[in-house]
């Protein structure tokens, strides 16, 4: 019998994060502080994130043991199954394999759950009391405020205005989880109250409400911290367990990919799939072809230049080389939230400018498109973040039917999309807008990038 899922037990589950500097073969550009303008050191850091999660993003260790306490909340959900689109594939008449990661399986609904947890276990360790942070789509505030629960810590979220608007449920979720959340510009800080001062209907963005977060620990210490869900090393070593559990799920089946996609939009759900196999691309010489996804409202990869800049808005984080649109630049409203950001993980981006990954940009249309087909053929309805990942694998399936070839194509769908169905109504009704590459603002944006001296 032809097997669709393949699984691990949890004894199998991975014990270890992997770590990708290690075998960059080069140091990631230095992060600079925002006012001094020179490299920042542990304890210009440690006002936002606990010592050990410092240690985690400077680390050059391969491999980085997880703590018990942090398996023990992944058997929740993991390991999360490798499936076979096996009618997908048949709906679309092509040669081609296709395999998805579906992360979707965590009590929240998607991949963020993987970081949270570790972040706020490392958090309790060093008694913080309390945690401030954004969120886009409102996944990531969704995992960090059922982590702080678990742990007992309290949880304040700013959620970009537009998301928080579009999507109600992912704020009752939150509020369910005990967080407070506050449409992002807010006026609890000065951020947010300057911003609604000369704009009071901006929609919001990333790189704002990551101001606001940052802003709200940096003026409430000793006991408050701040947590990033995306964009940093530690973020996305915490998610390479996705990648490293894939590994041992394509050798039961049998096969090796001969291309990985995922969605993009600080890179931490496409890095914690790919990261391990781009390991193997380094140390094996494998000619895997590896994609990420972004959207054509927020290019910052296809679009983007590859420079210094700062990682929000209202430049308090510090500066990092990145592929960026600009740090003031804010995304039109596009319903995949969680994409809504002007730069790129410093890691992914270096990768991209090495050739060792490739990019491409879709626009919102197209990727609900994916999104429905891939729901009427495997029945999960995909976040409209993944469906950018399930655009191109569709793209590429149909590619191998052109050419009569047989390639192995594997996505992670790294969330799926219950909340989010008021975008598939708009695209359902054919009221949903297209955004393409917005290229006034970016330039305006792009005018303001910091100089950096090293």
């Amino acid at each position: 019998m032809e097997r669709t899922k393949f699984l691990l037990d949890e004894t199998e589950m991975p014990k270890v994060w992997y770590n990708i500097q290690a075998d960059l073969g080069q140091p990631l550009p230095p992060v600079i502080h925002p006012v001094t303008g020179k490299p920042v050191g542990p304890q210009d850091l440690a006002v936002l994130f606990p010592m050990e999660l410092i240690k985690q993003e400077v680390t050059q260790e391969r491999y980085v043991e997880i703590p018990e306490p942090v398996l023990d909340v992944y058997k929740l959900y993991r390991p999360s199954p490798l499936i076979r689109a096996r009618r997908l594939e048949k709906m679309l008449d092509t040669p081609a394999q296709i395999y998805f990661k579906y992360e979707g399986v965590s009590p929240v609904g998607s991949h963020k759950l993987n970081t949270a947890i570790a972040q706020v276990y490392f958090n309790k360790l060093e008694g913080t009391r309390r945690i401030t942070t954004e969120t886009g789509a409102g996944q990531w505030g969704t995992a960090l405020s059922f982590a702080c629960n678990l742990f007992g810590i309290e949880c304040k979220v700013y959620m970009v205005k537009i998301s928080y608007e579009q999507k109600p449920y992912r704020r009752i979720l939150m509020e369910t989880y005990g967080a407070r959340v506050v449409p992002s510009p807010s006026p609890d800080t000065q951020t947010g109250a300057a911003t609604l001062a000369a704009d009071p209907n901006c929609t919001g963005s990333l790189g704002l409400a990551i101001s606001e977060a940052v802003e709200d620990a940096a003026t409430h210490q000793p006991y408050t911290k701040y947590s990033l869900g995306s964009v940093l090393n530690h973020v996305l070593m915490h998610q390479t367990i996705i990648g490293l559990e894939a590994q041992k799920q394509f050798e039961k089946a049998g096969v090796e990919p001969d291309i990985l996609i995922g969605c993009v939009g600080g890179g931490s759900n496409f890095g914690g799939f790919v990261l391990p196999f781009v390991r193997d691309k380094i140390v094996q010489k494998k000619n895997t072809r590896i994609i990420a996804v972004e959207p054509t409202a927020a290019p910052s990869m296809t679009r983007g230049a590859y420079a210094f800049d700062y990682g929000d808005t209202a430049k308090l984080a510090p500066i990092v080389k990145m592929y960026t649109l600009g740090a003031t630049f804010i995304p039109p409203s596009i319903h995949a939230g969680g994409l809504r950001y002007h730069g790129m993980a410093p890691i992914i981006s270096l990768l991209y400018n090495q050739g060792l990954i490739e990019a491409v940009a879709v626009p919102q249309n197209a990727i609900f498109e994916a999104g429905v087909q891939f729901a009427r053929a495997e029945g999960i309805v995909p976040a409209p973040e993944s469906a950018h990942a399930v655009r191109v694998a569709i793209d590429e399936a149909l590619r191998c039917k052109e050419r009569g070839e047989k390639r192995v194509i594997a996505f992670n769908l790294s969330g799926h999309g219950h909340f989010d169905l008021g975008g598939y109504d708009a695209y359902l009704q054919g009221k949903l807008a297209d955004y393409e590459y917005p290229q006034e603002a970016i330039a305006q944006a792009m005018a303001q990038l910091p100089r950096v001296e090293l």
